[in-house]
């Protein structure tokens, strides 16, 4: 039996309450330490214990590094700062910021923080794939930001010139010599203090901006530091592609490592045909010792990992544990990273994993030991509760804790559905567990499941799942359709070449089980996921209702009967 890393993580302990309606409450017994203010006081306190100490790079054009340490970030970030006071900006005129990460972005963010100004990372997918930038132009009008920033003008031309109007825009970062006024500013900054805002779309693809406060992503920070006890003793090193305008990016992966004195290296690449090789050339330079991605990207950086015997040494040699977040891992490739760290350092590195979102700032549960179910989300942090309310043979999480946003800007109504009676926020997860103490088993998106003609539930998430593990590697995703119809279908998005035949005879053995789950027929979608059309999003998970119904029409020839429809 092969040795598990050693590394200082909390031991899981919290406290179970059954309530008479039938609802359980499941709190950490953990204490929550005390966190600051404001997260600048985390760059204030490193640049002052590790001046030197590098906390950002990036690429170059000529292909090195390009570094950023701990006092150069402080004092740049303030002097712009004190540029962006003298602008008239504040919640009701924030900083927007359209392109990706990079260290002017980080400053910005930071410089922001300081003047007590939020800003809105927004997607670039939004105004660089985008025809018709018809969300960007919803972002603006819901947010009216006084200031836009984008790294370089030409590509983000188009989409300012559609949008910004009065707008000021800029593509280098203003700065002048900090006076009392950035003292007097940042002094006002507290936990109730808006940091940013941050976009998430339902089913009806309207961006809602996420209040995300002070107090939100400090509270959040503290608890990753009480569970990942490890950064306590040793600063996380990343390399890291994961969004800014998302929240596992921006907040946890950007926070933790600023939080904690750590040093990101900003990785230019994505688990997309075409980016990870960026990925792979830093993943070749640079041995982290955390190391985070969705789901998708663990699938995509598998086979080089299998192939790569000093790209799998660099990358296993210090990793404390691997992350993943933003959907479910399929079984077959948790185990693989499993057996390569084996085989690779002689240990079981552990596959972690949480689960939060963006209004949870993100990180409200996760698990910290080792565990051969991949679903496994794990339980609350310290400070963190989770009540579970009984529903169809599973149940409706719901969370509450400091690290919860006040809701939805300038959006009350949708702000108010977020909440219960209790007030605890609606995380539109569902779950299952024998004990809340050894965990909660992921079972999909409340929103995604559906009835079948018959009356009957069909739980996506683990249909999902075990669809994508008996088709696998043949399989990189899977929509389930069937709402409303007398048997349940499958459109399978493929990760290769795959012959229809293997395909029909791969159903043939799926299909052997009881209506919620048998998967009667199934259609190859031969175009990729759209991003622009809301179907994928940057971290590359699919949205289900976006693709069934911009693709109604393969649906229905999916039910009508084809040449293309499989069938047992």
């Amino acid at each position: 039996m092969s040795k598990t890393r050693k590394v200082r993580l909390a031991e899981p302990a919290v406290s179970v309450e059954h309530r008479a309606d039938r609802a359980i409450v499941v709190r950490s017994s953990q204490p929550l330490g005390s966190y600051p203010a404001k997260l600048t006081e985390r760059l204030d306190y490193w640049a002052g214990q590790a001046p030197e100490r590098l906390f950002l790079a990036q690429r170059s054009p000529d292909g090195g590094w390009r570094r950023i340490t701990y006092a150069q970030t402080r004092a740049r970030a303030r002097r712009v700062a004190a540029a962006l006071l003298g602008r008239g900006l504040s919640a009701e005129r924030p900083v927007a910021v359209l392109s990706g990460n990079d260290i002017e972005h980080a400053v910005l963010e930071l410089a922001a923080m300081y003047a007590g100004v939020p800003y809105a990372p927004v997607s670039p997918a939004y105004s660089l794939v985008s025809s018709d930038f018809a969300q960007l132009r919803r972002v603006i009008e819901l947010i009216t930001p006084g200031l836009i920033f984008v790294s370089e003008r030409n590509p983000f031309q188009r989409a300012i010139d559609a949008v910004a109007g009065r707008i000021e825009v800029i593509d280098s970062l203003p700065e002048r010599d900090p006076g009392t006024e950035v003292d007097a500013a940042h002094a006002r900054v507290g936990p109730e203090t808006v940091a940013k805002f941050l976009f998430t779309s339902g089913s009806t693809g309207v961006p809602k901006a996420v209040i995300n406060t002070q107090r939100m992503w400090c509270a959040n920070q503290e608890m990753v530091r009480q569970t990942l006890t490890w950064v306590q003793d040793e600063p996380p090193i990343m390399v890291d592609w994961a969004p800014w305008h998302h929240t596992a990016g921006g907040n946890k992966d950007f926070g933790m490592v600023l939080y904690n004195g750590g040093t990101m290296y900003i990785d230019e690449g994505k688990p997309l045909p075409g980016a990870i090789e960026a990925t792979l050339r830093n993943l070749r330079e640079v041995s982290p010792n955390w190391y985070f991605t969705v789901p998708k990207g663990y699938e995509m950086l598998l086979p080089y990992l299998k192939s790569d015997a000093a790209l799998r040494e660099n990358f296993f040699r210090n990793l404390k544990s691997l992350w993943f977040a933003g959907a479910g891992v399929a079984q077959h490739v948790f185990e693989e990273y499993k057996r390569l760290s084996r085989e690779t350092c002689g240990e079981e590195v552990l596959f972690l994993t949480g689960l939060g979102s963006t209004e949870t700032a993100p990180y409200a549960m996760s698990r910290t030991w080792d565990s051969d179910d991949a679903s496994n989300m794990g339980v609350p942090p310290p400070g963190g509760e989770i009540k579970l309310v009984p529903m169809e043979g599973k149940y409706e999480a719901r969370v509450k804790g400091p690290h919860i946003t006040p809701g939805y800007w300038r959006q009350p109504e949708l702000t108010r559905q977020a909440f219960d009676e209790e007030g605890w926020y609606r995380l539109g997860d569902s779950f299952v567990f024998d004990s809340p103490e050894k965990g909660l088993l992921f079972r999909g998106r409340i929103s995604e499941d559906f009835k079948l003609a018959t009356g009957t539930w069909v739980h996506v998430g683990p249909l999902r799942a075990r669809i994508i593990e008996h088709f696998a590697p043949l399989v990189r995703d899977v929509v389930i359709a069937g709402e409303g119809r007398s048997e349940i279908g499958a459109l399978l998005f493929l990760s290769g070449n795959a012959s229809l035949a293997d395909l029909r005879a791969r159903l043939v053995s799926l299909s052997n089980t009881g209506s919620s789950n048998r998967v009667a027929r199934a259609i190859v979608l031969e175009e990729p996921p759209s991003l622009d059309a809301g179907e994928m999003t940057d971290k590359g998970s699919i949205n289900q209702r976006a693709v069934l119904r911009r693709r109604s029409r393969l649906v229905d020839e999916l039910y009508a009967g084809s040449e293309k429809v499989l069938v047992p």
